[in-house]
């Protein structure tokens, strides 16, 4: 049976979200994780990782683009409708919600591949919330949030949001010119940084999840990007990204003979998949439930705010923080910059809520971490 052209490009993103999964997995490849260990126990290593799979991304995806082979301009990260107050907030609520979740988006995916039951119940919250807030009842929240903060740059004269565009129109510069100088700054810095940490330059775990990472988030644009591309039936560029996806997936799962599988959704079941695979391959799947009713109440606190804030920053810390970063796009930095500081918030909370000394006074230790000390 002879494949359809949309139905092949779901089949490449699969088997790419497979590798995605399985890397993951071995790696334990985990934004939170790597903020968790910055905060909690000063060491910057799995930051580093994590920056270096950013740094291959941008180089990767800019290679793409600046030689045509991908046209961002259609991509929400590209979009002339910034929603400053979308990102902010949405990035916010996320870092909070996958704080108290125990993981961001796709971690939840990798855990569930691995027998995580908690991770299970966390991913279809987050999935009726993401489906809620792009379609349904949150969706009239949403847009009460983001309507009457948006600033449409079109008016501007601005073709797109892209860093590139945007310093093009202050200093005359070809966009073309300052794209390359932007990949090598930040891209190349990135990269660099992760490196001079002999831990990540000499462990191979820490090369193959940040340049592994990296590779598949530049592996999705060219799939979407170029094989994607048809006169008659076109893919739209689509890179790594998975709240929104999650909430499509349950939806394609329920209305399977009306629904047609698309690129997202691919993405979604392959990571569970790869994850899933590696697992029973090593001897490592391990059902894990929930130790008490608070844990059980923390999972669904996140799961909420992880679907309801990833859509409103259109990304989680893959979406937003490594295939938006790969574009360049000064909304993917602020939703990852809101990200990290909702997640830096919440530790700093929990680590004092360890006193037992309630809500308020761990949020005035919370307040004081933040204030310049005398």
């Amino acid at each position: 049976m002879e494949l359809e052209h949309y139905q092949q490009i779901a089949l490449y993103g699969f088997l790419v979200a497979m590798v995605f999964g399985a890397i993951a997995n071995r790696t334990h490849f985990c934004t939170m994780g790597a903020i968790s260990d910055w905060v909690n126990m000063g060491s910057k290593t799995r930051f580093r990782v994590w920056l270096l799979a950013m740094g291959v991304a941008i180089i990767g995806t800019q290679a793409l683009t600046l030689t045509g082979r991908v046209d961002l301009g259609d991509t929400i990260y590209h979009t002339t409708q910034f929603s400053w107050l979308g990102y902010v907030l949405g990035g916010f609520l996320f870092g909070i919600g996958m704080t108290i979740g125990s993981g961001c988006g796709q971690r939840t995916l990798v855990r569930v591949g691995s027998g995580n039951l908690k991770s299970l119940v966390l991913l279809l919250v987050l999935a009726i919330s993401a489906y809620m807030t792009l379609r349904g009842l949150l969706a009239l929240l949403r847009l009460e949030i983001t309507g009457p903060t948006t600033i449409d740059l079109a008016e501007k004269g601005l073709p797109s949001q892209s860093f590139a565009d945007l310093l093009s129109a202050a200093s005359g510069l070809s966009p073309s010119l300052l794209g390359i100088g932007l990949t090598l700054l930040v891209g190349g810095g990135a990269v660099i940084y992760a490196l001079r940490d002999p831990k990540v330059r000499t462990g191979f775990d820490s090369l193959l999840a940040g340049v592994g990472v990296g590779l598949v988030v530049v592996a999705a644009w060219y799939i979407t990007g170029v094989l994607g591309f048809d006169d008659f039936e076109p893919i739209p560029p689509e890179g790594l990204s998975f709240i929104s996806p999650v909430g499509n997936t349950l939806t394609y799962l329920m209305t399977y003979t009306g629904s047609a599988i698309n690129f997202g959704i691919a993405l979604v079941l392959g990571t569970i998949a790869g994850s899933f695979l590696y697992g029973l391959v090593t001897g490592t799947l391990r059902v894990e439930t929930f130790n008490d009713r608070a844990d059980l109440l923390n999972h669904l606190y996140g799961g909420v705010l992880m679907g309801f804030g990833g859509v409103l920053s259109l990304g989680c810390t893959i979406g937003q923080g490594i295939t938006g970063m790969s574009t360049l796009a000064p909304g993917s930095l602020l939703a990852l910059l809101s990200i990290i500081a909702g997640c830096v918030v919440t530790l700093k909370m929990q680590y004092h809520l360890y006193d037992d000394q309630g809500w308020w006074h761990a949020m005035k230790c919370t307040v004081a971490d933040f204030l310049p000390s005398r």
